[in-house]
């Protein structure tokens, strides 16, 4: 999809140094197939009102199945895109995906009950279904994820902060598309993908977690609770200071996320080179010299 350039120059304002290009927007799994789901009950609606009450009953019931089970399908897919993007992440809580596998199984079984008089049939119709649904989609993760050499007590709290960093964030966003303004849109959208990359510089080594808690917890909490005040001063009364003050402060956050994931990165290259050069010096001790 075209989209409009949004540079220094551009009518609609200007992009500062903060401001990072904005990334193409990556298809999502949970589309597609996923929707298919949706739609794969609806032709069941024209002989649910032509059947006898009991018919009805099991048939509505199916659909019902189906529909929770496209749902959670969806759902499940993205929960999985969330996990699979970071590099320490807990197990979803709810395996949606197995349930949703389930109920596809409990649906087709009552679609097919309601016309037949056997009980191998809507079995093996149950079996099938079950079976399709988790060769197109797969399970749920099973185990939680964690950087290696890192023990479960550091990588839970490191989870649980990203976590919540990213509930706001969300929030940001969805405060964000209410203002129906493509530019702060696009700002709010830049400013998450470079607090992403403070969390996935804190994932990767999550000793730095105690030194940027403030950032996951107190400055993004600010920055959700103004984006929502400035949704609703948007919509209830639309001021181009107010709008040129809320963009000010995405530039402000942005440049500090952006300062504080460098000086990370900065202290792991200094820390390697430490251990680097406290690994030569024991080399040199067993007399292996090193050699450029």
């Amino acid at each position: 999809m075209a989209q409009r350039y949004g540079g220094e120059f551009s009518p609609d304002g200007s992009q500062t140094s903060a401001s990072k290009p904005m990334k193409s927007p990556k298809r999502k799994r949970a589309g597609g197939r996923a929707n298919l789901l949706f739609i794969a009950p609806l032709p069941m609606i024209a002989s649910v009102f032509g059947s006898g009450p009991v018919e009805m009953t099991f048939k509505l019931a199916a659909m019902g199945a189906l529909l929770l089970a496209a749902w959670l399908t969806r759902e499940g897919l993205i929960a999985e895109e969330a996990y699979n993007a970071r590099r320490i992440a807990r197990r979803p809580a709810i395996p949606r995906k197995m349930f949703a596998a389930a109920l596809i199984g409990v649906g087709l079984a009552l679609g097919t009950l309601s016309g037949s008089g056997s009980v191998i049939e809507p079995v093996l119709y149950a079996v099938v279904g079950l079976v399709l649904h988790v060769l197109a989609f797969g399970i749920d993760p099973l185990k939680d994820k964690s950087a290696e050499g890192v023990d479960t007590f550091q990588t839970d709290r490191v989870a649980r902060a990203v976590e919540e960093a990213e509930a706001h964030l969300a929030a940001m966003s969805e405060a964000a598309r209410q203002t129906r303004d493509r530019q702060i849109e696009q700002r709010v959208n830049g400013f998450a993908d470079t607090a992403r990359d403070l969390f996935r510089t804190v994932e990767a080594d999550p000793r730095d977690l105690t030194s940027v808690r403030k950032y996951l917890s107190v400055y993004l909490l600010g920055a959700r609770d103004a984006t929502v005040k400035y949704a609703d001063l948007a919509e209830r009364a639309p001021s181009q200071e107010a709008r040129a003050d809320y963009l000010s402060l995405l530039d402000d956050l942005q440049q500090n996320f952006a300062d504080r994931t460098r000086k990370l990165m900065v202290n792991d290259k200094a820390d390697l080179d430490v251990e680097i050069g406290v690994l030569r010096d024991r080399l040199a001790r067993e007399g292996i010299r090193h050699t450029e």
